[in-house]
C-alpha cells in the first residue's frame, strides 16, 4: 500500500484521475472498476476534463461497478445505475454494452451476484478498481464483520451507512434502501491495482484504522494492506491522524515513479 497526500479534495481527484488516465492511455482496452459518491464526483468530473481536452478516450474500456441498491431499477434517478449514466458514462461517449452494474432488481438475487462474478471473469478480471472509503471502514457496500474472502453478493446496510448515503435521499436515512448487491472484499482484492479516493477531516479517524490499523474483518478497507499493488489517494484533512504523514510525504517527494506527477503544478 501507497499512501500519497494531496493538499485538497481537488488536487486528490485530480492526482487519481491522471492516474486512471495513464493507464487508460497505456492499455485502451482497460477494464475499470468503477464506485460512487461525493469524492468520486471529483473524480469523474476530472476525467470527463481529460476526454473534452482530446487527451483521454474511455470509449474502448469496460467498466463494472462495485455495487447497487436492493430494489432500485435502473432507471430510477436514485440508483447508482443513474449516477454512473449521468456522473461519466454519458458525458464520455462509452457505450452501454461496455459498462456493468449489479442488478438490484433482479428476480433472484443470488444468481445475479454469481452472474456479476462470471461477467468480471468473462472480461479478464479489473485491471483497475477505484474505491472509496465509508464512515465504518466499508469498501463497497462491505459492512463490518464482512468475509475478506468474499465474493458479490447481497448485503444488509448499517444504520451509519444509511446515514452518510442519507444525502441522496432526500436527507432522510430512512429512504436509503436498507440492502444492496456489492462485490465482496475477495472480488475487489482480486483487482490486478486498486486506488482509494478518501478526502475530508470526517474521514481522518477511519482512514487511520484502514490504512495504519490491524487487517480485521470489523473494517473491511484494511484488507486493501494485504493487496499487492494499492494507492491511497488522500487530502490534508483525511491525513490529519495518521501517523506516518510525514513519511509518506517524503516518499511522495522521493520516489522516482511520483516525477511525472511531482512535475505538474496542478497536482
Amino acid at each position: 500500500m501507497e499512501l500519497l497526500i494531496r493538499p485538497t479534495p481537488e488536487h486528490a481527484a485530480r492526482l487519481a484521475a491522471r492516474m486512471v488516465a495513464e493507464r487508460v492511455r497505456a492499455q485502451p482496452a482497460l477494464v475499470l472498476g468503477c464506485a460512487t459518491g461525493s469524492t468520486m464526483d471529483h473524480v469523474y468530473d476530472e476525467l470527463v476534463a481529460l476526454v473534452a481536452a482530446g487527451s483521454l478516450d474511455l470509449r474502448g474500456c469496460t467498466t463494472f461497478n462495485l455495487d447497487e441498491y436492493v430494489g432500485l431499477s435502473p432507471d430510477d434517478e436514485r440508483s447508482y445505475h443513474h449516477y454512473m449514466r449521468t456522473r461519466l458514462f454519458e458525458r464520455v461517449g462509452l457505450p452501454p454494452e461496455r459498462t456493468h452494474l449489479p442488478n438490484g432488481v433482479a428476480a433472484d438475487l443470488a444468481a445475479e451476484a454469481m452472474a456479476y462474478e462470471r461477467r468480471i471473469a468473462e472480461a479478464g478480471g479489473i485491471d483497475l478498481q477505484l474505491v472509496g472509503l465509508g464512515t465504518t471502514g466499508h469498501i463497497g457496500f462491505n459492512e463490518p464483520l464482512s468475509s475478506l474472502m468474499s465474493r458479490t453478493r447481497q448485503k444488509a446496510l448499517t444504520p451509519e451507512t444509511r446515514e452518510q448515503n442519507a444525502g441522496f435521499f432526500g436527507g432522510d436515512p430512512g429512504a436509503v434502501p436498507p440492502r444492496a448487491l456489492t462485490m465482496g472484499v475477495g472480488t475487489i482484492l482480486d483487482a490486478r491495482e486498486v486506488i482509494m479516493v478518501v478526502t475530508g477531516a470526517h474521514k481522518a479517524s477511519i482512514l487511520a484504522t484502514a490504512t495504519e490499523g490491524p487487517i480485521t474483518a470489523r473494517v473491511s478497507a484494511t484488507a486493501l494492506q494485504l493487496h499487492p499493488n494499492c494507492k491511497v489517494i488522500v487530502d490534508e484533512d483525511a491525513a490529519s491522524e495518521l501517523e506516518g504523514h510525514t513519511y509518506y510525504r517524503w516518499l511522495y517527494e522521493q520516489e522516482p515513479e511520483w516525477q511525472p506527477f511531482r512535475d505538474d503544478p496542478t497536482l
